[in-house]
């Protein structure tokens, strides 16, 4: 009878540790595409385990990223647009897209507590077992005792890490660097010698000038400069999106960095001194403030905190290689800080401006206060079922099957620097910058999210997704990312559901759902009314269609530049009667009326709130911002409405888009 009872015990501590490492769903990365992604997936009912390598949650989001890339904030949709909308209801605003790190990590944690995920942190891929084109199970590691593993099986799984391993681990085709430009019919992948971001001309590239003989400049590389558009495997420059702060007392002093090498920013002296009259660190910096005297700095310009050229081992790279690449672009970061502060090559005016910044003590706290999250802009791109490209950017090649949308510019950062010789002259480029915008929000399509079907069955790729090197430097913000993390959630828990493999689902449906249901917990969704939904919306007068897009919501706005006056009248359909919060939606012009009448109307009594665009304070990368017209009682139907009328005569005026957000 012992025998049988220990036999039973045994059975059923197996069975219960099996068990806890059985799911439904398992997300691979904790980026701000992977939370939301397994908060998705809990809220569709299915188990979850969320496998983050490091100890925090949120990627670039929560990792100094604070000046969001946006892009147009019409693409952000769902849970993604939530975040932000959480993240202004901390800082006592409507929504905000900039912010301190610790406020997005937190967010992020309580994604995870009201979701009841379970998270496991600082474990890491080791290996991943397939059959029949499937993922059966894969092996997971202790970031910091390799030796102790783990096993987790799951009948779907979603690739939210930067670095695509999990993708690569289950036999995925993918691609690291940039296409030719003849590989997709496109005018701006490969080499790029562009002005952006640039050194000028002139700044020699040997360690004694004028003399080859001498050796290259430290961050020069010896490549030759190829044919515009050539194709090649260098992957574009990473860097630290920094946080500090100028507050005497959340300071932690800005100091020689053990390993430090002045000779590292010997081209950066010569830059400085080839343009004397910049002196100030936004001449050399992209110097974003933060809220609470803190910032979140970028690369500007010849030479900045892009580490051009030192990243081309990563994508592909062990886990011993990142790592000692993450060291090597800390020290860097570091080092540049230090350099700009006490270096007697930088102007003295630069100097004592660098020197009033430090860490700061709040941020980063178990990390000495340095965030743990490198920017790793791209790395490894899935080949999947459809490839993303140029042409879908400028819409000259719209996909119907779209869960997501993007709306930034074509951007890549510099790649690698060399040496190019002009009017007889040997000198220093970079290369690899481009920044090609000038079109609206596109739709990302379903396919481009999982690999082909022969390759496997039960994958989906949100973050390394299918994308031309050029598209994907559109494609990649973090929003972006949130809001394909939804969708691939959704995908999953629907092909658990039918028994299907993720790429027979029906994306139609999926469509539905994002749309029905937004926020994933069956909560009354806003209503949005465009000034291109013609069926809402009514016109009188005289509105020209502004379709450059700078500061719009969506594709277009309306703008009356008359004086003889006309409105524009926006109709909700309300599918459930209650109180709403309205919005409406403002581009900042360089010049507009100074005040604007707009009528809200709930059908049977009317309110005329006046608005001064002049007061209007717009916040982050984008130009145009929400701004409040109180909350309603509205009935249900299309009784409701809101009228922007055109009769000031010193400035024209805009109509864009009209939001009701339920109150209840």
């Amino acid at each position: 009878m012992r025998y049988v009872t220990l036999f039973c015990l045994s059975f059923l501590l197996t069975f219960s540790a099996t068990a806890q490492q059985q799911v439904d769903i398992c997300v691979y990365g904790g980026t701000s595409g992977g939370v939301i992604a397994a908060y998705t997936a809990r809220k569709a009912g299915k188990t979850v385990l969320l496998i983050e390598p490091g100890k925090h949650l949120g990627g670039m989001t929560s990792g100094g990223l604070g000046l969001t890339d946006i892009g147009n904030k019409y693409a952000i949709t769902g849970i993604s647009r939530d975040y932000y909308r959480r993240i202004g209801k901390h800082y006592g605003k409507f929504e905000q897209w900039i912010f301190e790190p610790h406020v997005a990590e937190d967010l992020f944690n309580e994604y995870v507590k009201r979701g009841q995920v379970n998270v496991v942190y600082s474990h890491r891929l080791a290996s991943v077992k397939k059959n029949g084109g499937q993922i059966q199970e894969i092996v997971i590691e202790n970031s910091d005792n390799p030796s102790a593993k783990r096993s987790i099986r799951a009948k779907m799984f979603i690739d939210c890490s930067y670095e695509g391993d999990l993708m690569a681990k289950a036999g995925v085709s993918y691609t690291v660097g940039r296409e030719d430009n003849s590989k997709y019919n496109e005018t701006i992948s490969g080499v790029q010698l562009m002005t952006g971001h640039q050194l000028p001309d002139g700044i020699d590239p040997y360690k004694t000038p004028g003399q080859p003989e001498s050796g290259l400049i430290w961050g020069v590389s010896p490549a030759k400069l190829e044919p515009n558009g050539t194709g090649d495997n260098k992957v574009q420059a990473y860097n630290y999106r920094i946080c500090l702060s100028s507050d005497p007392a959340n300071q932690v002093p800005i100091t020689r960095p053990v390993g430090y090498d002045s000779t590292r920013f010997d081209l950066l002296a010569r830059l400085i001194a080839a343009q004397s009259n910049r002196k100030t660190l936004n001449d050399y910096f992209i110097w974003s403030r933060m809220p609470n005297n803190k910032t979140d700095i970028n690369n500007r310009n010849g030479f900045s905190t892009d580490m051009i050229g030192m990243n081309y081992e990563y994508p592909d790279g062990s886990y011993e290689k990142r790592m000692q690449i993450i060291r090597d672009h800390e020290l860097y970061t570091k080092s540049l800080l230090y350099f700009i502060g006490h270096d007697s090559r930088v102007p003295e005016e630069l100097r004592q401006e660098m020197l009033k910044w430090g860490y700061p003590k709040d941020e980063y706290k178990d990390n000495g206060n340095w965030s743990p999250q490198l920017y790793v802009r791209e790395a490894r791109r899935m080949v999947g079922a459809y490839v993303m490209t140029q042409a879908n950017c400028q819409a000259k090649e719209v996909v119907t099957d779209g869960v997501g949308m993007a709306a930034y510019t074509m951007d890549s950062h510099n790649i690698q620097r060399i040496v190019i010789e002009k009017n007889g002259k040997k000198m220093a480029k970079n290369e690899g910058n481009v920044e090609i915008g000038g079109f609206g929000p596109y739709p990302i399509s379903y396919r481009a999210l999982t690999p082909k079907e022969s390759e496997c069955q039960n994958l989906l790729v949100p973050v390394c997704l299918s994308a031309s090197h050029i598209a994907y430097g559109s494609i990649r913000m973090e929003p972006v990312f949130m809001v394909l993390g939804q969708s691939t959630a959704l995908a999953a828990a629907m092909a658990i559901d039918g028994k299907t493999s993720v790429q027979k689902i029906d994306v139609a449906k999926l469509q539905q759902k994002l749309k029905s249901d937004p926020l994933a917990d069956g909560s009354t969704p806003e209503i949005l009314v465009d000034n291109d939904n013609k069926t809402n919306v009514v016109t009188t007068g005289s509105w020209r269609l502004e379709t450059k897009l700078k500061g719009g919501y969506g594709p277009s706005y309306l703008i009356n530049e008359e004086s003889t006056g006309g409105s524009v009248k926006f109709t909700p359909d309300v599918a459930k009667a209650g109180k709403y919060h309205i919005y409406t939606y403002f581009p900042r012009l360089a010049k507009s009326a100074t005040e604007l009448g707009i009528t809200v109307s709930n059908g049977k009594t009317n309110k005329i709130i006046p608005i001064k665009p002049a007061d209007i304070v717009v916040v982050g990368q984008t130009t145009g911002e929400w701004v409040s017209l109180g909350e309603y009682d509205l009935p249900k139907g299309k009784t409701s409405s809101v009228e922007i009328v055109a009769k000031q005569p010193d400035g024209p005026v805009v109509a864009d888009a009209v939001l009701f957000v339920p109150a209840y």
